[in-house]
């Protein structure tokens, strides 16, 4: 097979001396990362390689052919070694035998574990035997934009014979065919009838190439997508026509300010079932589409490629808003315009259900686009929102390049139709050929797709809960953090020191991932800096589910003496800016519509008179009751809770070294100006447990725990409530 070259868009990354030191599925992996590595090329998680290579049986110990192919779920761009499944070719082969038949090419998938090689768990996807009855050492399945855009086209496989004649290819055209084995029968058949061909558009959905070996294979791969950009690239450039009809709208100069307001508001509506975490994006190539006279009809249309509408389900929301109005319009719109929304979407599952149809799921839209603005992406976490964000920009980009490719003269046939779906099924605007919804209802309800559904680990407690933690640079918030990012919480740490919450976002990182956590600067006596983290907050995950506040001082002073300043900053930090920070965040929540929580931390002092320490017992006791005022302020839909926790001396920002001298000195406890900070807080921590039930020191765990059970969904009636963690200290028993 001879191999092309002269890319222009592209880049050929193939390394002949890193290749030189794999094996034969080390080359496939290294094949599959270098094409995962370019977005042009094929989507996260989408497309497929595979290779047909000699391994030794382990049971006869001859060598048979073993086909290695992407596993279910697998992502070309991260996947490794182990992410490939394995069959025995020859038994894939002989399945034709016994093949039913497409109206039960579903029953193949379940004989897949039967011809597995080598006892290999991972599952092989219903793309398995697309790769195995094409009779190639080496297969690529992907998706790039340029390809689909082919694919989608009214005129595609005219347009794809003009390609193949300009840049001497072989390309053989299928109409569509959901995945799955009928798909492989016809692939096979097309191989067989086209001797020579170099390469199958799937109308519809995308692209399969090949070659001798890895490097061929790879090399073949992105010369055609290329060189599929470069055919395109000059349809546009001859057309010399705006982009979708040209704008007929502008972009706003305050989008961010637009899109910061209506975030909540956003997210709260698509949120009445289960809640999502949000993404916005003005780049260029989405505000060039949701300003365009063209945006409506095709965003109503939906998406082509399988791989695209799996994530941003049948059609986006467009709200039919004019940017030269009031932003203020937005909030009525978003109600109206998405009860029409779903209404449209129940109406489209009760055409296309059948008897074993899996249930209804969640009717809200994954991608809102809004004029002016910019688009709105929504998953069940960030990674996932920026994902189905990604997704709909290549489906933009594949409806740009069909209306590239489409010319004066009417297209009578849609070569999309097939066996499948006849002509009457699919529509077409502006050249562009969109799935017809039977077919997308037909992979969007699959069984198989939700047999992949039900394989997905549980989520956890706090999976798309999004938890601002203030104080979260030390102490308390820093183990409300990590506990809430162990729990599957989106964490956003907050503290007047920003050094203290990066160190602690960065280990939240470590156990949530890099897209889940943020952190940020907070004062919470100053409104602005609270607006600030607030304003963070949502435009990192689009609202916020729990505020939980650890942020307080303890006045201390070397002749012990608190001053007139110290207690008003005593009061100030512990009282008024926990009011400030509910009453900017009330704000917030309210646009939300969502049940959410607002926990702070008081404490045994609250109740417990003593000397020497009146400012700081004074606040607590003043937050406690502020805590069950707020509860009342904020029902119905805000619980606001908090925590007494006697003395915490571990990693808290309120022990300095001179405090806890002072207070070892003060209990005439013997200590060493020798001993570290730590074994001196271990002292006086020991000592404070003597005077408690349990006798064991107030860890601030321990106080996490309490908090994130009363911030969670474990606790929803409990509201003006406090939890004493204080191991027991009697004097703190309310009387």
């Amino acid at each position: 097979m001879a191999v092309k070259s002269g890319l222009r868009f592209l880049e050929d990354r193939w390394d002949d001396a890193v290749a030189a030191k794999l094996d034969a599925p080390e080359l496939l992996r290294y094949r599959s990362n270098l094409l995962g590595s370019d977005l042009r090329i094929t989507n996260f998680g989408g497309g497929n390689t595979s290779s047909k290579l000699d391994q030794v049986d382990p049971l006869t110990g001859q060598s048979v052919k073993v086909l290695w192919v992407k596993g279910s779920g697998g992502d070309l761009g991260s996947i490794k070694r182990q992410g490939f499944a394995t069959l025995y070719m020859d038994k894939l082969l002989s399945m034709e035998k016994v093949y039913p038949g497409v109206a039960r090419e579903d029953e193949m998938v379940a004989m897949y574990p039967l011809i597995t090689f080598g006892n290999n768990p991972v599952a092989a996807s219903i793309d398995t035997p697309l790769h195995g009855f094409l009779p190639f050492p080496h297969v690529d399945h992907l998706h790039p934009d340029w390809a689909i855009a082919l694919a989608a086209s009214a005129n595609g496989k005219i347009k794809m014979e003009e390609f193949n004649k300009q840049f001497g290819h072989k390309l053989v055209w299928l109409p569509w065919q959901r995945p799955g084995f009928e798909l492989a029968m016809m692939l096979k058949r097309a191989v067989e009838e086209n001797p020579g061909c170099d390469g199958i558009i799937l109308g519809g959905h995308g692209l399969f190439t090949w070659g001798n070996t890895q490097r061929e294979s790879y090399l073949n791969t992105i010369t055609i997508i290329d060189q599929i950009g470069q055919f395109i690239d000059a349809h546009a450039t001859k057309k010399s026509a705006a982009a979708f009809g040209g704008s007929l709208h502008k972009t706003r100069e305050d989008r961010a300010t637009v899109a910061q307001a209506i975030f909540p508001r956003l997210r709260g509506a698509v949120s009445r079932k289960q809640r999502w975490i949000g993404t916005f994006t003005d780049s260029p190539d989405v505000l060039e589409f949701v300003n365009s006279k063209q945006a409506q009809k095709l965003a109503h249309l939906g998406t082509s490629c399988p791989d695209h509408f799996i994530r941003t389900k049948i059609r986006p929301m467009y709200l039919p808003w004019n940017p030269k109005g009031d932003a203020k319009e937005l909030q009525a719109l978003i109600d109206t315009t998405l009860e029409t929304y779903r209404k449209e979407y129940g109406e489209y599952y009760a055409k296309h259900a059948l008897k074993d149809s899996p249930a209804i799921r969640d009717a809200s839209p994954t991608v809102v686009l809004v004029p002016g603005v910019g688009m709105f992406t929504f998953g069940k976490n960030k990674t996932e929102s920026r994902l189905t964000g990604e997704f709909y920009t290549n489906a933009i980009h594949v409806m740009q390049g069909a209306g590239s490719l489409g010319e004066e003269i009417e297209c009578v046939d849609v070569p999309q139709a097939g066996p499948a779906a006849g002509p009457g099924e699919f529509t077409v605007y502006e050249n562009y050929v969109a799935l017809p919804p039977s077919e997308a209802f037909r992979i969007e309800y699959w069984a198989l797709e939700e047999a992949k559904i039900r394989r997905q680990p549980p989520e956890k407690e706090l999976s798309r809960r999004i938890a601002l933690v203030v104080g979260g640079g030390s102490g308390i918030g820093r183990e409300v953090a990590l506990l809430a990012a162990e729990r599957g919480a989106h964490v956003v740490v907050a503290d007047r020191d920003t050094a203290g919450a990066e160190k602690t976002a960065e280990e939240c990182k470590s156990i949530a991932g890099k897209e889940a956590v943020l952190a940020t600067s907070i004062d919470i006596r100053n409104r602005e800096t609270i607006k600030a983290a607030l304003h963070a907050t949502i435009k990192q995950f689009g609202g916020v589910d729990m505020i939980i506040n650890t942020a307080a001082i303890f006045p201390s002073s070397p002749d012990g003496v608190v001053s007139d300043a110290q207690w008003a900053l005593t009061l100030e930090i512990n009282v008024t800016a926990n009011y400030l920070l509910a009453d900017e965040a009330q704000k917030i929540l309210d646009e939300q519509g969502l049940d959410t929580t607002l926990t702070l931390t008081s404490s045994a002092n609250a109740v417990v008179a003593k000397k020497g320490s009146e400012a700081y017992d004074v606040s607590k006791a003043a937050l406690s009751h502020l805590i069950r005022e707020l509860a009342v302020r904020l029902s119905p839909r805000t619980r606001v809770n908090g925590i007494s926790p006697a003395t915490v001396v571990k990693g808290s920002t309120m022990f300095p070294r001179d405090r806890v001298k002072a207070s070892l000195a003060k209990y005439a406890i013997a200590f060493a100006e020798t001993e570290s900070d730590d074994e001196l807080r271990n002292k006086l921590a020991q000592f404070y447990a003597q005077r408690t039930l349990t006798h064991v020191p107030i860890d601030p765990k321990d106080c996490a725990q309490a908090i994130l059970f009363l911030a969670g969904p474990l606790t929803p009636v409990t509201t003006g409530h406090l939890i004493p963690v204080d191991g027991g200290l009697v004097e703190a028993f309310l009387r």
